[in-house]
């Protein structure tokens, strides 16, 4: 693996001192911004790079989301809402399906989310995924954030959760989720936001084009007890004091059980496997790097344009990358390669985000309070997107 990366920063001229790269005026003290010309196997690419500094006072990464998890805006319009002076894209999201006729794309991201310590979704099964293919031994629970600690890093966050009724407890298998397992049982919360939970019953565990559950039910738990049930998902928001649980096959039978009355009491929490340190802001996508070695099995054929982010100096730094997709470039990078240019710019650890139209990086120039498009979408315009990475300096 250590070989695969030194080859591939040799392919991509990455040697220290490399040349055409650039500065830009940077965004914030701690936070700096460049961008730089470099040739991988299939041909140049223009990279732009933000480089965090966690331990300056008052820097800090969290999540851009236009309030709601389901739901999509440009990345300028978020990072500008939440006063950032720079970010990129998030997460793949829920696109729309010709297998589903008239289910609609809810815009959702697929793997967990969390901002400002508050847990706004769990992961989709592994087969309900949008995006390229993952490599061994990864899934959709993998995510990219910042600690309460402080520190920058990769882990994993499982879904703790559980309904208890007058017949007793039963698990939960999703939190605003647009894909439930099969025979499970999902809750909606305010933060779902307006959108069809139609979706959350369509697919399987492994197939996401599998026809939508035929056996569903819907519970609407308020104050702690049911005030409605209805015999499918519905749509619409969500009150703040309300519960919306939604359940297919056996999950559906499940809350057949509860009438209009019961008392329930439904329990979720984000769980970090292996790390008894919450996550203060976490993002899903996939690892590129662990401990300065490639993923096993990433994808070093196809290339295209890419985002990711990079962690620095044991969690205190950050790099933030996204390449252009200007139509005079080539096209793109590899996984590998992109893990191998993270690697040469200092990272130890490496996440891969949501690339090709999606890709977008906005940063603001010094004295400006507004951030601007740094690199050129490979559509043309932002794509709306449903989250993002943002660069707080509130120094």
């Amino acid at each position: 693996m250590a070989l695969l990366l030194v080859w591939c920063a040799v392919a991509l001229g990455l040697a220290p001192g490399a040349a055409g790269a650039e500065s830009g005026r940077d965004p914030a003290p701690g936070v700096s911004y460049r961008s730089f010309e470099t040739t991988g196997a299939h041909g140049r690419v223009r990279v732009h790079l933000l480089s965090v500094d966690l331990r300056r006072k008052g820097v800090e990464v969290g999540l851009l989301y236009p309030g709601v998890v389901a739901a999509r805006a440009p990345l300028s319009r978020l990072a500008n809402a939440r006063g950032a002076v720079a970010g990129i894209n998030g997460d793949f999201f829920h696109l729309s399906e010709t297998q589903h006729s008239g289910v609609e794309a809810t815009g959702a991201p697929v793997g967990p989310a969390v901002a400002d310590g508050r847990e706004l979704k769990a992961a989709v099964p592994r087969g309900q995924r949008f995006g390229p293919r993952l490599p061994p031994g990864t899934g959709t629970r993998e995510v990219f954030g910042l600690g309460t600690d402080h520190r920058a890093r990769m882990g994993r966050l499982v879904l703790d959760g559980s309904v208890d009724g007058p017949e007793g407890s039963f698990p939960l298998g999703g939190l605003n989720q647009y894909a439930l397992p099969v025979g499970s049982v999902g809750v909606f919360t305010a933060a779902w936001g307006r959108a069809s939970r139609l979706r959350a019953v369509c697919g399987t565990d492994t197939d996401r084009g599998a026809p939508c559950a035929r056996e569903t039910y819907e519970v609407t738990v308020r104050a702690g007890r049911v005030v409605a049930v209805a015999e499918g998902p519905g749509r619409g928001p969500v009150a703040k004091d309300t519960e919306v649980l939604v359940g297919r096959e056996e999950g559906a039978r499940r809350l057949r059980a509860l009438a209009v009355g019961d008392r329930v009491r439904v329990r979720h929490r984000l769980v970090a496997e292996g790390s008894r340190v919450p996550y203060r802001f976490a993002i899903g996508g996939h690892p590129l790097l662990r401990d300065g070695a490639p993923a096993t099995g990433l994808d070093d054929v196809t290339p295209a344009v890419r985002t990711a982010a990079g962690i620095t100096d044991g969690g205190r730094g950050v790099l933030l990358m996204a390449l252009d997709g200007s139509r005079g470039l080539g096209r793109g990078l590899t996984l590998a390669e992109v893990a191998a240019l993270l690697a040469k710019a200092g990272a130890r650890d490496g996440f891969n985000l949501d690339g090709g139209g999606s890709s977008t990086l906005v940063a603001r120039a010094a004295g400006e309070t507004s951030v601007t498009v740094r690199n050129h979408p490979s559509g043309g315009v932002e794509r709306p997107v449903p989250n993002g990475i943002g660069v707080f300096s509130r120094g």
